[in-house]
């Protein structure tokens, strides 16, 4: 049986109709969502780093003179006095080198002795009328020459003889010997480190404090320093005071040097960990009444700079979140401190804060916890 066309095109409108039409969105979901009532809080922060215990100086020694290595005295942990010899080079150039001055020293003094008896002469004959004012002129000349060329070569064997004596080298004052860089038979330029000498005195406890910590630093700031090391643990912690903050960044780790100063009496050995603990200078925020918030609650603020950071504030009104803004104040534990942007007694989202959506509406999620 044949279909009529009017059928036809009947059924064709139908299906044009059905596939043009508007499907309905789907609804918003509610989602549960973990709230928290905000409320400033204590601040108890602490700054810890581990750090090692180094010397307040520590001397680089090297030759003033190159040369080959012919023989070190001294090996790492030995304790060596002022004066010691700590390592040597070969002398055996220089001291010809020396003997070439001396020998220069001798010509240069025999011809000034020449010179002074030819000025004498000349003296004598000009007294008796036999040479006239212009020779003896000249011969003080020469003379003067003479006395020069005998200073010159003098201050050269001079020179000469000290550096005979650099293929020595001494410490410059007591310590403790901590690295060394040569060792015999090298070849080491003039000034090249040979042996790294701790010296005696005040001690230093040194830490790396990461990029964002390094404002907090300031000269002369307390810390207390708590050594790790058994049987070195006073029965209270150290005082100590900041007394150098690097001004740039260490460029492999990114991080900068702090020293504190330890107390003189501060019996602690060389490279021992140790524990400084800062304590947060939390008096402008605690004036402030900062809130405390986990990081669970913290969001990037949509837009905006990556420093800029939100987040969701809940209206028991109209059961929807908003996201607003706040200002960080630092950290506190595991736990982030807010300086503006929120208020005592406000409900924010803790949880669940990365699916939702301005206006969206929510329920609270009871995980049977309370903050």
């Amino acid at each position: 049986m044949k279909k009529s066309p009017l059928l036809l095109v009947a059924l064709s409108s139908v299906l044009l109709l059905a596939a043009c039409s508007k499907q309905e969105a789907a609804p918003e979901p509610i989602r549960a969502v973990k709230l928290m009532t905000v409320g400033a809080g204590a601040v108890q922060a602490r700054m810890g780093y581990a750090g090692d215990v180094r010397a307040r100086t520590e001397s680089r020694l090297g030759f003033r003179v190159g040369g080959k290595l012919v023989q070190r005295s001294v090996d790492v942990g030995q304790r060596v006095a002022a004066g010691a010899l700590l390592a040597q080079l070969d002398a055996q150039d220089l001291a010809l080198a020396a003997q070439a001055a001396q020998a220069q020293v001798a010509a240069a003094q025999t011809q000034r002795d020449l010179a002074a008896a030819d000025f004498k002469r000349y003296s004598d004959l000009k007294a008796q009328g036999f040479v006239s004012g212009a020779e003896i002129e000249r011969r003080q000349a020469t003379l003067d020459a003479a006395e020069a060329a005998l200073r010159q070569a003098k201050a050269q064997g001079a020179v000469q003889g000290n550096q005979a004596g650099y293929t020595r080298l001494l410490a410059d004052g007591p310590g403790v010997v901590v690295a060394v860089e040569a060792e015999p038979g090298q070849v080491v330029a003039a000034g090249a480190p040979v042996v790294r000498i701790a010296r005696d005195g005040v001690r230093d406890a040194v830490i790396a404090v990461p990029e964002d910590r390094v404002g907090a630093m300031r000269i002369g700031q307390v810390a207390q320093v708590q050594p790790w090391t058994a049987g070195a643990v006073p029965a209270t912690p150290l005082k100590a005071q900041v007394r150098e903050v690097a001004a740039s960044a260490d460029p492999v780790t990114r991080t900068f040097q702090v020293k504190l100063a330890l107390p003189p009496d501060a019996n602690l050995p060389l490279g021992a960990t140790v524990s400084v603990n800062f304590e947060a200078d939390v008096a402008a925020l605690s004036a402030a009444g900062p809130i405390r918030l986990p990081t669970s609650a913290l969001v990037r603020a949509s837009g905006s700079q990556a420093k800029d950071t939100a987040v969701w504030v809940f209206d028991p009104g109209s059961s929807t979140v908003s996201l607003r803004n706040v200002t960080l104040a630092g950290a506190d534990g595991n736990d982030m401190l807010v300086a503006s942007g929120l208020k005592a007694g406000e409900l924010v989202v803790a949880a669940g804060v990365h699916v939702l959506s301005p206006g969206q509406k929510v329920v609270r999620f009871n995980d049977g916890s309370s903050r």
